[in-house]
């Protein structure tokens, strides 16, 4: 089995080239929803985020809000540091069990998309890493229609990642998604091959 961790900066497709592959036949894993998962009431993780954060981040069901959770350590990379030093434990516990369980099953290729895999250390759990790409103006125009952001906070999330030149650094593959959805679909379809290729 192929383990490939898929990241990628906000905005830069990474959800459409994940969709490509489970397509292809890749069993999918969105580490973001996962994330989503540990925060949930009632667990450690939860306890733990609110402990260190205070309860101006719960909605009115007693759930984190994600959003308000966001603004507070999107602009402030050492809240950043410490709400991953709290989730990150428990993501690596899902991930461990993904694998064992997809290997089991004779998975041939299992995806685990994020977009913080490097930001957190984390590649050398992937046997590779595909990063996705987009120039600024292009990821400025997907987020302002896909999720309403204001130019200004678009950039502010923008300035709390790491950089495509940063991420292109460490990639086995990068697709650029700056193209239509088809030539997109033919750039994940040219890079499969290779895969299959590279896996025997």
């Amino acid at each position: 089995m192929r383990i490939i961790g898929l990241t990628g900066g906000i905005g830069s497709g990474k959800s459409t080239v994940a969709g490509f592959m489970a397509d292809l036949g890749a069993v999918v894993v969105d580490l973001d929803k996962v994330g989503h998962e540990v925060l949930r009431s009632g667990g450690l993780v939860y306890k733990r985020v609110i402990r260190e954060f205070g309860e101006g981040i719960l909605d009115a069901k007693g759930e984190i809000d994600r959003a308000r959770l966001g603004e507070l350590v999107f602009r402030d990379p050492a809240a950043l540091a410490r709400l991953n030093e709290i989730t990150h434990p428990a993501i690596d516990k899902v991930i461990e069990q993904n694998i064992e369980d997809y290997r089991s099953k004779g998975v041939k290729v299992l995806v685990f998309e994020a977009a913080a895999v490097l930001e957190a250390g984390k590649a050398s759990q992937f046997d590779e890493l595909w990063v996705t790409t987009a120039p600024e103006a292009t990821v400025l125009e997907r987020l302002s229609r896909r999720s309403g952001y204001s130019e200004a906070e678009s950039r502010a999330r923008l300035r709390s990642q790491m950089t495509d030149v940063e991420r292109v650094k460490h990639a086995d593959v990068v697709i650029d998604t700056d193209c239509s959805l088809d030539e997109l679909k033919a750039r994940v379809e040219k890079e499969w091959e290779k895969l299959m290729s590279r896996s025997g």
